[in-house]
């Protein structure tokens, strides 16, 4: 195995070197070796990664001997810095969990159609959301395609096995709150008075953010005088720590306006804040430092911003003491926004808009189940056109 050593030259500056053998000259037959240096780790990486593969194709080894998991890891390390930080870790942990398990230690020329029809059967038969696995898997595969160390992609022909469940999804399992479910959801909240979490979950529902978008929010992206605010960054958890980054996609940034109601009480919950500061002996930042939803850690004597996993750990207690409200997950008040978006009259494409999604299919494919008081108004509207 080649290993990558951090060196200090003789003017104080750091360069990553590596020696690296090539194999066997296909003229000569001698080893062929190489050695490279590099300012950063990463560029060595990726480099060490590319030669290994380019000495391989070279050498008298058969084609054969090119592993999945060579052809993930390379690229992998191609796009790596094309991905965002929470993507890449969704990916890798995919990969890790069941895509390389499956595959990783094969040679990737000797991956038949019929293997792989067998490996997705088996993940529809484990999980629901197996289809994002199959994508996945097909993208090494479609590597392999471009670097010529296969002719076609196996995973192109397999057949999506189908789901009974998925065809009554909705009705068995509804992730979102009609309007007099949420309401009902919100005068329990009041009544609980507790104002942060009224406002974080009014937000939820009152504008369909993420639940990163609105615990990365400031003070300062929030104008109280047009009664608006600005979505710009997401909070996410990263190699368990909370950092902040770019919303999901350019769409994602936008401009939300809100309710007369939902700026009051983020008044109310401004100054509130400012108490709840100086009873921990802190000082409250300027607003374009300031997050809205920022806890006390006990353990770091901090005030920092809310866990990721907080809301849902704060919405299960809440369903907890309230037995007799609809279930759903935090993400189910963005399926609730989009449905009551669409009963008042919202089009598509405003919907899409408002949920800063950048493809108005993602808008269609999971937000049109609109609700059951939703088909009764079109039917309505329906029989009234016709009038008969």
């Amino acid at each position: 195995m080649t290993n990558i050593k951090k060196v200090t030259l003789k003017n104080g500056d750091i360069r990553y070197q590596f020696n690296v053998y090539l194999g066997l000259d296909s003229v000569t037959g001698k080893k062929k070796r190489t050695s490279r240096s590099y300012e950063t780790l990463r560029e060595a990486q990726i480099e060490l990664r590319k030669l290994q593969l380019m000495g391989l194709e070279k050498a008298t080894q058969s084609i054969n001997k090119y592993t999945y998991k060579d052809i993930y890891l390379l690229w992998l390390e191609n796009h790596r810095n094309e991905i965002r930080g929470t993507t890449l870790a969704s990916k890798e942990s995919k990969f890790n969990k069941r895509i390389l398990p499956k595959f990783g230690r094969m040679p990737i020329k000797e991956i038949s159609r019929v293997y792989c029809q067998t490996v997705v059967n088996e993940w529809a038969n484990e999980m629901k959301a197996f289809n994002d696995y199959v994508i996945q898997a097909r993208l090494v595969f479609n590597y392999a395609m471009k670097l010529k160390l296969i002719e076609s992609n196996p995973m192109e022909y397999i057949t999506l096995p189908s789901r009974n469940e998925d065809k009554i999804f909705i009705e068995k399992e509804r992730n979102f709150l009609n309007k007099d479910e949420l309401k009902l959801f919100m005068q329990y909240l009041d009544q609980e008075n507790k104002l942060q979490a009224t406002c974080l979950f009014r937000l939820l529902a009152f504008t369909g953010m993420r639940k990163g978008e609105v615990l990365a929010l400031h003070w300062s992206d929030i104008n109280f005088t047009t009664k608006d605010l600005y979505v710009q960054k997401t909070l996410a958890k990263v190699n368990n720590k909370h950092i902040l980054q770019p919303p999901k996609t350019r769409e994602s940034y936008r401009w939300l306006d809100i309710d007369d109601i939902t700026i009051q009480l983020l008044k109310k919950w401004k100054l509130e804040q400012i108490d709840q500061y100086r009873e921990y002996g802190f000082d409250v930042s300027e607003d374009k430092n300031q997050p809205i939803f920022a806890t006390y850690h006990t353990r770091l004597n901090q005030m920092k911003y809310m866990r990721v996993s907080t809301p849902n750990d704060k919405l299960e207690a809440f369903f907890n003491r309230h037995k007799d409200l609809h279930r759903i997950h935090v993400h189910g008040f963005r399926h609730t926004h989009a449905s009551l978006l669409f009963e008042a009259g919202a089009t598509l494409k405003e919907v899409q808009s408002r949920l800063g999604h950048s493809d108005i299919k993602t808008t269609m494919d999971i937000y049109t189940h609109i609700t059951q008081t939703s088909r009764e108004k079109l039917a309505d509207k329906f029989q009234k056109h016709i009038n008969f």
